[in-house]
């Protein structure tokens, strides 16, 4: 017999809370330092970004019973700068009608869905309810800022009585006057598109899909129109995770350009033109956030061919660094474009500079100042042109047998990190590698390349020319692994800025 919901509930809410004052620490060897984690505990997916009344809220897919994934509830963070956040109870919690699967959240500002009263904003979340032989989508509400939620009583809003149906993303298109959907058939890799003027009835308007797409599966799609760098148009992103066929090997994401009339999405990407969010191992699920004046996302730091695997504890699963997304157009068409938010520059602080022409000058100053630490952004510039004939670029948290080497391939033309000497690499297979993401010399402004290396105690986030590529990936080494080499020619500056831990 399955326990009623107010007990399942609240059962769930103790057990999280008697968790937070287990273990109340943010200092474990791999815990991260800047990017957001669960105090204990499985996390995947990042749900209903939206931003309200001066926080950015997290939602997120959660297990409060353990470390590894089962009893999807959405856990819940609030924040007011995408960095330091307060973990809340969770928000949504499984009950006898399923698992709470992913989705999105809205600010009805115009109470189009008649939750508000006494003049109280509702926040509805729009989410995917998961039962072993049926999901559907479901909306709940809130009156107090996310803190309690109340389940819709005339859920489910959307039932196409499938196996696979999920992972709603909605938002208020303003010509239409309508709230849109964007959610998926997973194994038919096909985006469905909704309206509504309500939030509670739905019409189907249309769908999408590529017969190009590397993915075995399609989920958590993401729609949004972006303007255009440096010009008066905008066009619309589609952003789609995919569970197999990614450069790097297991999940990842893809991404569409193109226009959405209210109705459906039509793509610009010719036949055979796949362009893929991040190169790395680890990006999955990034959504955007939902009543922000600029175009953020957050997205999952792992991998499902190990996601259960990786050696944290008490946690197991963390956030990757928000983004600013930005289009602009090229000699290829229109492009994604992906920088660090600017909320991260309070947190850094100069602890290393240097401008030059030799290698060796360049190591022997690193060595001089004794830069050993573990939690930092690392920058630096170099010249692709004029006789550079092999690799160039950083070993870093270096220690007895362990590095991780970021590089750029002059003869492959890529960008690499190779994380196989990192760490801890051993407890899958499909961890270990050297994962590329291709750039031609003469693609990179005035022959240079610029690449911002974030690195925190588990991950680093490379950063490629203001965003024009991206890898994202896991580490796990030893905590006295700190040093630096860097290798090849044609440096011309490197700085290093500290990270100041956002954790008390």
């Amino acid at each position: 017999m399955k326990p009623s919901f107010p007990t399942l509930f609240f059962s769930m809410v103790i057990t999280a809370l008697s968790g937070f004052a287990q273990d109340t620490a943010y200092n474990q060897p791999f815990r991260p330092q800047y990017h957001f984690s669960p105090r204990i505990n499985w996390t995947n997916d990042p749900n209903g970004l939206v931003y309200h009344d001066g926080e950015y809220h997290l939602f997120y897919q959660y297990n409060p019973k353990g470390i590894r994934w089962g009893h999807m509830t959405w856990g819940h963070a609030v924040s007011p700068d995408l960095f330091h956040w307060n973990e809340l109870p969770p928000a949504l919690a499984e009950d006898d009608k399923g698992m709470i699967f992913s989705g999105s959240c809205v600010v009805d500002a115009k109470n189009t869905s008649g939750f508000g009263k006494n003049g109280q904003i509702p926040m509805v979340a729009v989410y995917t309810n998961h039962r072993e032989t049926n999901q559907s989508q479901y909306i709940a509400y809130s009156l107090d800022k996310g803190r309690t939620w109340t389940k819709y009583e005339g859920n489910p809003v959307i039932d196409l009585n499938q196996k696979d149906f999920r992972d709603p993303n909605v938002f208020w298109h303003e010509p239409s006057k309508r709230w849109i959907m964007t959610v998926v058939l997973p194994t038919e890799k096909k985006a469905l598109f909704y309206r509504s003027t309500n939030l509670k009835q739905w019409e189907k308007t249309g769908e999408f899909a590529s017969a190009d797409t590397p993915g075995n599966i399609w989920e958590c799609p993401a729609l949004l129109e972006i303007p255009v760098v440096g010009s008066k148009s905008k066009k619309w992103l589609l952003l789609i995770s995919i569970g197999a066929g990614t450069p790097a090997g297991g999940s990842g994401m893809q991404y569409y350009i193109g226009d959405f009339d209210g109705k459906s999405f039509r793509s610009d990407f010719r036949q055979g033109d796949v362009r893929f969010v991040d190169y790395g191992k680890d990006y999955y699920a990034a959504i955007t956030y939902n009543n922000t004046p600029r175009k953020l996302s957050l997205g999952w730091l792992n991998n499902w061919q190990y996601a259960n695997d990786i050696p944290t504890n008490p946690f197991r699963g963390a956030m990757t660094l928000p983004r600013e997304l930005k289009i602009v157009r090229g000699k290829n068409g229109y492009e994604l474009r992906q920088e660090v938010a600017k909320e991260i520059r309070p947190l850094t602080s100069d602890s290393f500079q240097w401008r030059g022409m030799d290698t060796k000058e360049l190591n022997r100053s690193i060595d001089s100042n004794r830069i050993q630490g573990d939690v930092y952004v690392l920058t630096l510039e170099a010249e692709l042109t004029g006789g550079t004939a092999g690799d160039m670029g950083v070993k870093l948290r270096k220690g007895a047998g362990e590095e991780t080497v970021i590089g750029y391939n002059t003869a492959r033309q890529e960008v690499y990190v190779d994380r196989t000497r990192s760490g801890q690499t051993g407890f899958k297979k499909e961890f270990s590698g050297r994962f590329t993401a291709p750039l031609k010399r003469e693609d990179s402004p005035n022959g240079r390349i610029k690449m911002q290396i974030f690195v925190d105690r588990s991950s680093v986030e490379v950063f490629v020319n203001d965003g024009q590529r991206t890898l994202t990936n896991l580490i796990f080494p030893k905590p006295d692994s700190r040093g630096f080499e860097f290798f090849g020619d044609g440096f011309r500056a490197v700085t290093i800025r500290n990270v100041e831990s956002v954790w008390p």
